[in-house]
């Protein structure tokens, strides 16, 4: 089953490589989306998949990088949209 979510992390989560933390991961397990900084500090990922690749994504991110502290995660379910890839934006 493909599944999709949005989660939005809070805490020191820019300027600690979260972003490509977040990229290798989604390689790793197969998702597709993106993840980017957003103006007020926190970093946005939208990620989809099966729903055991997302699990793992989604507690990978949980933790972050070294030298990141997530603080918190907000997770909303969306559709599904059939991205192909996982980008890295600003």
């Amino acid at each position: 089953m493909v599944v999709a979510r949005r989660y939005l992390i809070s805490g020191r989560v820019q300027g600690v490589g979260f972003r490509y933390f977040a990229y290798d991961r989604a390689r790793i397990e197969g998702v597709h989306g993106y993840v980017r900084n957003l103006p007020d500090g926190c970093v946005e990922v939208f990620a989809e998949g099966d729903l055991e690749s997302v699990e793992r994504f989604e507690m990978a991110l949980r933790n972050g990088p070294r030298g990141a502290r997530v603080e918190s995660v907000e997770v909303d379910d969306a559709p599904p949209t059939g991205r192909v890839g996982f980008s890295v934006g600003r």
